[in-house]
């Protein structure tokens, strides 16, 4: 298996179209009308949406029965034109909650489809090597109890760094986000200070300290691009492609470890072993092995339980078929973690059951 590699002249013509797709705010364009007349769109989460963009791409040009597009308008709004079946199919990085999945009339099957790793982002010019960032010090950063880069915390975790007095400022989401509920599941899981004194778990949050905002992974990352002293979450894609330096955070055990797939993947193996539920919605809030990045999440594709058209129904679950085995090493190549072997034979379950 292969460690994210490094940006290819291919990945980064993907990732510009991305970007300009994002930034204009249109779904992805199907290429060609399909010869059938289906057309089949999606909207959803950010987190995966350069890497569901270069499926649509992929798989429209390998088959001509329909035509998919995606729309990355975050968790939140994915959700909601889920719910109001706006959409054929929606994408969010929290799963659904009981009580959203009660309102949806055709019922919804939650289809594990990718994972990936947040990562804390920063900029500060003129610090060279890796920062450290223990587990009580990024709570604190984003409870606005650490404000300084100087702080005698965060200069005792890297020694060797020449950190400056200068103002943290944390870039945070300003829309509805898998992303931040993933994060602040995290937060609230290592932290009870995070749920008594801070925002708590969800997917928008009232921030304190005066947090500046952006929309989407995209919004976040070029909002801690351009602000020096900054630091956000975002999907590991956005940072690694966006050339942001990413700090190294300490995990359960106490080590300090960087993003890695491998690490990601046998993460997700092993909860998924010992814990998969029936409706597969598998959380990983804080992994306990040695060598585990903190920050690792499913993020799912919201299906219907039913389509009135059958058509409809059989290109989706052709779609996501193909996604679920041919699109795996796509996801490893942007910088995704690959689902392993048990999930995906639990998504594939879970899939035969759409009608």
């Amino acid at each position: 298996m292969t460690r994210f590699p490094g940006v290819t002249h291919a990945a980064t013509a993907v990732f510009v179209s991305i970007l300009l797709t994002a930034c204009g705010g249109e779904s992805s364009d199907p290429t060609t009308d399909s010869p059938t007349g289906l057309q089949i769109t999606g909207a959803g989460a950010t987190f995966p949406e350069p890497l569901y963009q270069e499926w649509i791409r992929r798989y429209n040009a390998e088959q001509s029965d329909a035509r998919f597009s995606y729309e990355g308008v975050g968790s939140g709004e994915g959700v909601k034109r889920f719910i109001a079946e706006a959409v054929d199919f929606g994408a969010s990085d929290s799963a659904m909650t009981d009580e959203q999945i009660a309102q949806v009339a055709r019922g919804a099957v939650l289809i594990p489809a990718t994972a990936g790793m947040v990562v804390l982002a920063y900029n500060l010019p003129g610090v060279e090597g890796e920062l450290r960032l223990p587990r009580d010090v990024y709570v604190d950063i984003f409870l606005g109890k650490i404000w300084k880069w100087d702080d005698p915390r965060i200069v005792a975790a890297n020694p060797d760094l020449e950190l400056p007095s200068k103002l943290i400022q944390t870039v945070v989401r300003r829309d509805g986000s898998g992303t931040t509920f993933v994060f602040t599941n995290h937060l609230g899981t290592i932290s009870p200070a995070w749920l008594n004194e801070g925002p708590g778990t969800g997917t928008l949050l009232d921030w304190p300290g005066g947090a500046m905002t952006g929309t989407g992974n995209e919004g976040v990352a070029h909002k801690i691009k351009i602000s020096h002293g900054s630091i956000g979450y975002i999907e590991y894609f956005f940072a690694k492609r966006l050339g942001l330096p990413i700090a190294t955070l300490q995990n359960q055990a106490g080590n300090f470890v960087k993003p890695d797939a491998e690490s990601g993947q046998r993460t997700l193996e092993t909860a998924a072993a010992e814990r998969m539920p029936e409706n597969l919605r598998l959380f990983v809030p804080d992994p306990d092995a040695p060598d585990a990045y903190p920050i690792v999440s499913l993020s799912w594709l919201l299906l219907y339980g039913a389509y009135p058209e059958p058509e409809k129904a059989a290109a989706l679950k052709a779609a996501v078929t193909w996604a679920l085995n041919t699109g795996q090493p796509i996801a490893e190549d942007l910088g995704y973690i690959p689902l392993p072997a048990n999930i995906v034979s639990a998504a594939t379950r879970a899939l035969k059951a759409i009608q």
